[in-house]
């Protein structure tokens, strides 16, 4: 694997992660043409990556299925690394996500990421609709396997989908007499507990950690998957990247507003209510219980929000305690103009380069 190196003054690769975010007032073509918007942004500012969540059944986010929004941003963006960060592999076969990330690492060598999740991402009903079992999350560590297996091609003699083949993928390369692609999907484990953390440092995969996910200790998420590593013929050394959610303005009152959408979202969810990103407006007006200030508060003080400098600060500080080499700023709130704004903000504050801007899909 080849990973993305400091740029600019950042000490740390910097890259982006979009939930897709339709806020109240939204249509989901206006939704998902501000995720669009974002990526170009993203990569004619110089960021690393460029990754989407698999979220259901929320109004708050368009993006059900990744894979089709990367597909998408190919021809949107010339450099970035585009990717699922991530994809909830319980949801899926195996075989069929790798099916999916073989097409698109043939449409664009070299440039797509599989981050794997075990959450539903989404609430029980729905999580069952997709057909997924009360025990799914225990059949991860083996469900990683099998995608790894047919993403290489590489199961051992007796194995019962030794001659069961992802295509694209290298079976298909020696079947037609070409060579084997020169790159292939970068394999990532996300998560925000030891769980993930240990699974990661034992498949000598690099290691993504959700800090936007409650109150979960990075601090001993990191130790662990360094402590556990086992080097691959993928990854010699750890590898770790943070997702943290920010909101980022000139006015950092604003920010400050932005970010309270986010956590109004999340306590809506909390109460059953649907995860709905409400206007800043409204937000401000609602009549909260002490208990839900309290949550609405901490959700809203957890995001790094601010001006640009007053989140750099932030960002600096947790990479000087966690050493981690990668952070990607988590974008989400009501307004997807002030995300881009505010991720145009960290570029020019971390003086990451202007890229030339790509034709865009009807140009081309």
């Amino acid at each position: 694997m080849k990973f993305g190196r400091p740029a600019g003054t950042a000490p740390f690769t910097l890259s982006v992660l979009s939930a897709g975010g339709t806020g109240v007032g939204m249509t989901a073509e206006e939704g998902l043409a501000g995720t669009i918007s974002l990526a170009r942004t993203a990569d004619q500012r110089g960021y690393h990556r460029f990754w989407m969540s698999e979220h259901h059944a929320m109004g708050a986010t368009s993006v059900s299925s990744p894979p089709l929004m990367v597909a998408r941003l190919i021809a949107e963006t010339t450099r970035i690394r585009l990717g699922a960060g991530g994809v909830m592999l319980p949801n899926h076969a195996p075989l069929l996500i790798a099916e999916q990330f073989g097409m698109l690492e043939a449409l664009a060598p070299g440039r797509i990421d599989l981050g794997l999740g075990r959450a539903p991402g989404t609430d029980g009903a729905t999580a069952a609709a997709l057909r997924r079992g009360a025990d799914a999350n225990d059949g991860f560590p083996q469900q990683v396997l099998e995608l790894l297996g047919f993403l290489g091609d590489e199961f051992p003699p007796g194995h019962p989908y030794r001659h069961v083949h992802a295509v694209p993928g290298p079976w298909q390369a020696m079947e037609n007499r070409v060579s084997a692609p020169s790159t292939a999907p970068e394999v990532w484990v996300l998560g925000s507990s030891p769980y993930s953390a240990q699974l990661a440092g034992q498949l000598g995969r690099p290691y993504a950690f959700a800090l936007q996910f409650g109150d979960a200790d990075i601090d001993a998420a990191i130790r662990l998957y360094r402590e556990s590593f086992q080097p691959s013929d993928v990854l010699a050394e750890p590898h770790t990247l943070v997702s943290v959610p920010v909101a980022i303005s000139d006015d950092p009152a604003e920010a400050k507003r932005q970010a309270a959408t986010s956590a109004m979202a999340m306590l809506r969810m909390f109460k059953s209510e649907g995860y709905l990103l409400l206007p800043p407006d409204e937000v401000e007006a609602h009549q909260f219980t002490i208990q839900e200030r309290q949550i609405l508060d901490a959700y809203t003080n957890r995001s790094f929000h601010g001006t640009a400098a007053t989140v750099a600060d932030r960002l600096n500080a947790l990479h000087e305690r966690t050493g981690v080499d990668e952070v990607m700023l988590v974008v989400g709130g009501h307004s997807t103009t002030l995300d881009q704004r505010g991720i145009t903000l960290i570029a020019d504050h971390y003086a990451l380069p202007h890229l030339e801007a790509p034709l865009s899909a009807a140009a081309q």
